[in-house]
């Protein structure tokens, strides 16, 4: 058997984060009707998070939270865990998108950092965060020479970045396909262990009153009147004044809100605990970076505290035919198997670890490449969705657009682009399958042809819908 192939025997599936002793208990299904005044649908980060801003806005509100399964079992527990200040996943996607706003965005979101990090001292939430900031890999000319161009000008405008040739990347950590390396450790930018963000979270809002159902899920929403929600929810009905839909990636009722996102599965596998021996091979235990190499389908990298490695990304992400959603799409063993073999690609020095887990989830993927807000009934149910895989600090900004939406507290956030400006909806099947996988295919093309970009992504470059950022 092929090493990659044995690294994979024996490993589970299941989620790295949420197979931990401190997993809370599941609490029980809503198992009558009731009456509230906000309604929140998921229990991921967006969820949780407008939950909790809610709260702290009108503390006297009365909110029900219902969850389809369980307390992070969406992609807030299925993700690498990096935690970015970014809200509109880069500065070309912005300035595109949303002209005139970079600035004003980008000061939004470090704000919104700092306001997540202060929410999890003041209510004593251990995610496990580790401020490493984020460092990007090169591993063809072609990226060195991108990324040294984006240290220069970054430099220039007075960020703190941080350049390191090939050497000193090796040194920094120990791999062979290293070129060249830019460190961004300005900010508060870093990683966190999300199910604990999730569970810490889920805590402070049993504390504050917050009425927590799972396993409850949404069949259908509805007006009642013209003042009130009606959600029918497995049996029973909950009768809102206002609905906050945080769904992500999975169907719900409106269809506004379905043409918004495509659900692409992301898959991901993480090592057992290294020996000393193959940590110092390494040496990336005594530097912690947060990791992805520059390309369009990157790999994401990060090491735990209790050394193992966590690897997702690359050419293992895909889009299913009809926003397939269902778990025969979650264990798939090509998947897994090309992540293991690129893994070792990367560390060839680790031959013989062992992978102790193997997961998938769902992003939820917007036209626009970042989150998407809205609302409808008359300002009774809102939504934010789509975060397109930067959603660990984004969704918190995410969550309190749709709770302004709503009328908590509304501010001038809302009167911005990045609110008012309608995504352009996916093309309809079989359409949408050819060109995502046609796209994909042709993103996979130009990182083996040093970035340079073929004659479909030129024209989707002009279209501003090639992810360039």
């Amino acid at each position: 058997m092929q090493p990659h192939l044995a690294a994979l025997q024996g490993s589970k599936y299941c989620p790295l984060w949420l197979d931990q002793d401190l997993k809370p208990e599941v609490l029980p299904s809503l198992a009558e009707n009731k009456q509230c005044q906000l309604l929140i649908v998921g229990g991921g980060f967006t969820g949780l998070w407008a939950a909790l801003q809610a709260k702290e806005r009108k503390p006297d509100a009365d909110i029900i939270l219902i969850e389809k399964t369980f307390i992070a079992d969406g992609a807030s527990g299925r993700n690498g865990g990096f935690l970015n200040s970014s809200l509109a996943h880069g500065e070309t996607n912005t300035d595109h998108h949303f002209p005139g706003e970079s600035t004003r965005l980008y000061e939004l979101g470090q704000q919104n950092m700092a306001e997540l990090l202060a929410t999890l001292e003041r209510y004593n939430i251990d995610a496990r965060y580790e401020k490493v900031g984020e460092t990007e890999v090169a591993t063809n000319q072609g990226a060195v020479d991108a990324l040294r161009k984006a240290y220069e000008q970054e430099k220039a405008e007075g960020d703190d970045v941080v350049w390191f040739d090939q050497a000193q990347m090796q040194a920094q950590v120990n791999s062979p396909t290293y070129m060249a390396g830019l460190w961004r450790r300005d900010g508060q930018d870093g990683i966190v262990d999300p199910a604990r963000l999730c569970w810490g979270l889920k805590r402070v809002l049993l504390e504050l009153g917050v009425q927590i159902f799972e396993n409850t899920p949404l069949d259908d929403v509805s007006p009642l009147g013209n003042e009130k929600m009606l959600a029918q929810c497995g049996g029973h009905i909950i009768e809102s004044d206002k609905v906050l839909m945080a769904t992500n990636a999975y169907k719900n009722p409106l269809r506004a809100v379905n043409k918004t996102v495509i659900p692409v599965w992301d898959y991901q596998i993480a090592t057992e605990p290294l020996t000393p021996e193959q940590l110092d091979s390494i040496g990336w235990h005594k530097t912690r970076h947060a990791l992805g190499n520059h390309a369009n389908m990157f790999h994401y990298y990060r090491i735990t505290q209790d050394n193992r490695i966590t690897w997702g990304g690359g050419g293992a992400v895909r889009y299913y035919f009809n926003k397939g959603t269902d778990q025969s799409c979650a264990d798939i063993p090509a998947r897994f198997e090309q992540l293991s073999k690129e893994f070792f690609e990367t560390f060839p020095q680790l031959s013989g670890v062992k992978f102790s887990h193997r997961w998938s989830g769902i992003i939820a993927t917007s036209t626009r490449f970042c989150m998407v807000p809205g609302s409808t009934y008359n300002g009774r149910v809102a939504w934010a969705i789509g975060y397109t895989g930067l959603g660990v600090g984004a969704t918190r900004f995410g969550a309190r657009i749709g709770i302004e939406l709503l009328g908590y507290q509304p501010s001038d956030i809302l009167d911005m682009q990045f609110v008012q400006k309608k995504p352009m909806p996916w093309a309809p099947e079989p359409f949408r399958w050819f060109g995502v996988r046609f796209t994909q295919q042709a993103l996979v093309n130009a990182d083996a042809n040093n970035g340079k970009r073929g004659l479909w992504l030129q024209l989707l470059d002009k279209l501003n819908l090639g992810f360039t950022c």
